[in-house]
């Protein structure tokens, strides 16, 4: 029986694992078995933080809001739920930039909000 020597197919798959290894530590980033180890680990903390990324931006916003509310003499939560109540439809992202960028236009909001 001749012999078999796998071909260029696994030659291929490994070359396109070592090259999403480049930028590792030793060994992670020339062997294949470390490689392959070290690629599959950094997939599953991509897909964990991308889904954690989300939510520390949620946390930072609400701190914003939080900090720039505080300064009309409201509470978050009094904040949310008038503006809730109120009908105003913008969400934490543009009220956290609203509060950083334009304290003026923030303002105006709060006192929509109050009024």
């Amino acid at each position: 029986m001749p012999r078999a020597k796998r071909g260029f197919k696994a030659r291929r798959r490994r070359k396109k694992i070592l090259k999403f290894a480049r930028g590792n530590y030793g060994a992670r980033s020339r062997l294949y078995r470390s490689a392959i180890e070290q690629v599959h680990n950094g997939w599953e903390d991509a897909y964990r933080h991308r889904r954690a990324k989300k939510r520390e931006y949620r946390k930072l916003w609400i701190t914003r809001i939080n900090a720039a509310v505080r300064q009309h003499g409201l509470s978050y939560s009094k904040f949310i739920a008038a503006l809730k109540k109120s009908g105003v439809d913008l969400d934490r992202k543009i009220l956290a930039d609203l509060a950083l960028r334009d304290p003026g236009g923030f303002k105006a909001v709060v006192d929509a909000v109050q009024g």
